[in-house]
């Protein structure tokens, strides 16, 4: 017991015996009940989820995104289904373009990105990692498959060109993973983007990537002329041969004719010749003229514009983000932790599982005065009742225990489960207000354990409960007069056996019976269960027992423990007390 503790807000609660079967609805009460017992679970989580977004958006290298736009025009005739299946296809392979390594590399090289330390310096991130873990290939290059490609060639290339081409290849690689190609809906308008550590160094990528893309369109588009121009040449010298030829056997046939109609024969054939050596020369020129002044099939319509924020990394995306997800899982650890907490938060918990006719919550607040200070204030002035000061609830409590039974003369048993669980405090209580009620009530401390009501009520009393059970006539001095209608039985000195056991051979001086002849009401303080087996051996020989446990330390399955085997003794368990509950669960 600790005599600097006084109770408040006590709120009895009438529960009806525990339901033999199903289990209770989910109630929005529970659910704020849950609320206010786990917040601090919710709110540690979410609170650790958004220290880390925070370290991770203040230490993370923000990264700046521009954007250039160009729009294509496809060279596709057909009908209108035809063009525009023939138009997806050409931007389509127009974007596998405008990424190819080719344009890529160009922009390293115009850059100079092989010597940028964003593009040649980077680790790989455990996000690449894993990646490149899960399609089979490591992060890092294969040092001995590269020596044994590179040993046929280390004689014709010097080892700085090798080290060159790898860190150009590296640079490409970085590259391609911080740009983006994509078609602008179903337009002919196609967007580079390109993502570098500041704004400037992202509109040049997207400015550069934009116009290697188009030189290699134009490259392209020459090459392809080129070689039609080849196979043009090479047709025309054909055609020219064909057409001396025959203009050659038109001029034998006309110095010579012998027949019209193969003159009008060669002479149909001559002028074929020459219709398609035209015709093929003049393509020939103007596939030249292509090679001379070649056009792309794309134009910038908008260069890249410095970007005004950063694009990664998303702070108020990522905060809101790790709130959400610590919420979560806030919520779920709280309900962990809730469906696995065993201590007695709640007086259903007691009340359902152990069919209890009623459990009460008691708050808990300091004082510097003890029990004896209360016996004081209870004893002196002219009305009892005017100077004790009331706790709200305890007088509820006390009429609820006292009427239970339906006895006029009662003894009644206080008993926690664990020792601190503040029974002797309880039977204090209870005994002080029945006798302010004007019923002559005995408290008796019987806890052998810890007899902290005769340490502080009568720290020097000669005589008590044990001289009493061997000399009954003693009681009408060990018994100590408090007030007109209160008496204090201390424990006295224990020798060997505890007075509880000593009371339940019957074999004793001292008899409740006698006693309730003379007291209306007497409350017996017993050590706590769990140390000692005092409960066990007196609870059978009482009217009642309240069992008190401690808010947020008991354990339900200690609690039942307890009820359980005091019932199995033949004791009559009234009802339970929750002690030192927070004020915010008792209100």
């Amino acid at each position: 017991m600790t005599s600097s503790t006084i109770f408040s807000g006590v709120s009895p609660i009438s529960l009806p015996p525990a339901p033999t079967g199903g289990n209770s609805p989910l109630t929005l009460r529970d659910m704020l009940f849950f609320i206010r017992m786990r917040w601090l679970w919710i709110a540690a989580t979410t609170f650790a989820f958004l220290v880390l977004a925070g370290s991770y958006v203040l230490t993370a290298e923000p990264t700046f995104v521009a954007n250039t736009q160009l729009v294509i025009v496809p060279q596709v005739s057909g009908s209108e289904a035809q063009r525009a299946f023939a138009e997806d296809a050409f931007i389509e392979g127009q974007l596998e373009i405008a990424k190819s390594s080719d344009v890529v590399g160009g922009t390293v090289t115009a850059l100079g990105l092989d010597t940028d330390p964003d593009f040649v310096d980077q680790t790989p991130s455990l996000q690449d990692r894993a990646k490149n873990w899960l399609m089979g290939a490591s992060s890092e290059p294969d040092t001995a498959s590269q020596e044994a490609a590179g040993a046929g060639s280390r004689d014709r290339q010097p080892q700085q060109q090798i080290e060159d081409g790898r860190i150009r290849d590296r640079a490409i690689a970085t590259l391609l993973n911080m740009m983006g190609v994509r078609r602008i809906g179903s337009s002919t308008i196609i967007e580079i983007s390109a993502a570098a550590s500041t704004p400037q160094k992202a509109v040049d990528i997207a400015d550069t990537l934009a116009r290697q893309y188009i030189q290699k369109n134009i490259a392209m588009k020459a090459n392809a002329s080129r070689q039609y121009s080849e196979w043009l040449t090479r047709f025309v010298s054909e055609q020219q041969r064909g057409l001396a030829e025959a203009a050659s056997a038109l001029a034998s046939f006309t110095s010579n004719p012998r027949d019209q109609f193969k003159l009008a024969e060669l002479q149909s054939a001559t002028d074929a010749r020459r219709t398609l050596y035209e015709n093929t020369l003049n393509q020939l020129t103007e596939a030249k003229q292509r090679i001379t002044y070649p056009v792309s099939d794309a134009t910038i319509v908008s260069r890249a514009t410095l970007p005004l924020s950063k694009a990664r990394p998303r702070s108020t995306l990522i905060i809101a983000f790790a709130a959400a997800v610590g919420l979560g899982v806030g919520f779920a650890l709280a309900l962990i932790r809730h469906a696995g907490d065993r201590r007695i938060v709640r007086p259903n918990q007691i009340a359902d599982a152990g069919g209890l006719p009623f459990v009460t919550l008691l708050a808990t607040s300091r004082t510097s005065n003890g029990h004896s200070a209360r016996f004081l204030a209870a004893g002196t002035g002219s009305s009892t009742a005017a100077a004790y000061p009331v706790i709200p609830g305890m007088a509820e409590l006390s009429a609820t225990v006292v009427g239970l039974r339906r006895k006029r003369r009662v003894v009644i048993g206080i008993v926690a489960v664990n020792p601190g669980g503040g029974a002797s405090t309880i039977a204090c209580e209870l005994a002080v207000l029945s006798s302010i009620s004007g019923a002559q009530t005995l408290l008796i401390d019987a806890a052998a354990q810890k007899s902290s009501l005769s340490k502080s009520i009568a720290p020097h009393s000669s005589t008590g409960l044990v001289d009493v059970l061997d000399n009954g006539e003693l009681i009408r001095t060990a018994a100590l007069p408090l007030t007109p209608t209160l008496k204090f039985l201390p424990l006295g000195k224990v020798v060997a056996v505890s007075p509880a056991i000593r009371l339940s051979s019957r074999r004793t001086q001292l008899s409740f019976a006698e006693l309730k002849k003379e007291f209306d009401a007497i409350f017996v303080d017993i050590s706590a269960f769990s140390a000692s087996p005092d409960a066990n051996a007196i609870a059978p020989e009482l009217d009642g027992v309240l069992v008190v446990t401690s808010h947020g330390h008991t354990s339900i399955d200690d609690t039942m423990h307890v009820i359980e085997t005091l019932r199995n003794v033949g004791a009559e368990i009234l009802g339970a007390i929750i002690n030192h509950a927070p004020k915010r669960i008792e209100s």
